[in-house]
């Protein structure tokens, strides 16, 4: 009888050191589960692997062996698998969100168990993201960061510098935004568009956000100059930017961005272009296996 099995692709950078030690964990324990698991550092060889029709009917899951940038590239290079997390990353938002520990044995578990649930995702730029994509103040950091990284891992400490270079000068920019073709144009600085509540450092830019309900949750800041950021982000902090007349909060199936000259973009902690963009969801699009308790 063929053995189930599970493929995992690691992250070469997250995935190395002390975290590889959680990797090894992980296979120890699924193999003591009867599911046999197989271990790729190249999307290549991944690839070629899930896509074999004479093994496919026998993989139980595809895992994400890093942070959450290895799992948004997975879901969008294999969205028609089941997928699970194992959190090597800083920030782990999307594990966070499903209530999955840096733990390499609770993981096999949550693969020997095998409940799932269909997640949303959000589409921007012919590309899917799970967490939330933002316009303004904080894509410009996140722009900032990544082309002067060059390589190695995200730390908190490394957000410092470009968060500095974004906030002298300040120069914001006017964004237009409209919801599923209506007529009404919302204006403000800065725009986070949200599939999951998660969101860096446990800030709770948009707490309504549900991935499962076929929504997008939006907020509009208003920040025109860094006296007013400043205000917002200490709003945040405390959750009274849900309470606060210059916080437009919108739902819809389609948002659009657009500005009279381009304003960064990022996804998920990611670049991601510049406006004009126009942002929608794919209602219950990619499987996870997730703890009972997730649900």
């Amino acid at each position: 009888m063929p053995q189930p099995w599970v493929a995992i692709q690691r992250n070469r950078s997250s995935g190395s050191g002390k975290r590889a030690g959680l990797v090894m964990d992980l296979i120890r324990a699924l193999k003591s589960r009867g599911i046999r698991p197989r271990l790729y550092a190249r999307r290549a060889d991944f690839d070629a692997a899930v896509s074999d029709p004479a093994r496919r009917d026998q993989l139980v899951a595809a895992v994400a062996a890093g942070g959450d940038g290895t799992v948004l590239d997975l879901v969008n290079r294999h969205p028609d698998l089941p997928i699970c997390i194992l959190p090597l990353g800083t920030e782990n938002l999307l594990a966070k969100a499903f209530q999955i520990p840096q733990c390499g044995q609770t993981v096999a578990q949550i693969i020997a168990e095998g409940h799932s649930q269909q997640i949303d995702c959000g589409w921007i730029n012919g590309r899917r993201f799970l967490i939330m994509a933002s316009v303004g103040f904080d894509a410009e950091v996140v722009h900032r960061l990544h082309a002067a990284r060059g390589g190695g891992h995200v730390r908190h400490w490394t957000y410092v510098r470009p968060i500095l270079a974004t906030l002298f000068p300040f120069r914001p920019q006017k964004l237009r935004v409209t919801v599923d073709d209506l007529p009404t144009v919302h204006e403000g600085e800065l725009v986070v568009v949200a599939n999951l509540r998660s969101y860096a450092l446990n800030l709770g830019l948009v707490p309504t956000a549900s991935g499962t309900d076929g929504i997008l949750d939006a907020r509009i800041f208003r920040a025109r100059s860094l006296v007013e950021i400043l205000m917002q982000f200490a709003r945040v902090l405390t959750g009274r930017h849900e309470r606060c007349g210059s916080v437009i909060q919108l739902r819809g199936k389609t948002l659009r961005i657009e500005s009279n000259v381009p304003v960064p973009i990022q996804v998920d902690g990611d670049p991601a272009g510049m406006t004009p963009v126009e942002i929608c969801v794919e209602p219950l699009a990619v499987e996870f296996l997730l703890p009972r308790s997730a649900s």
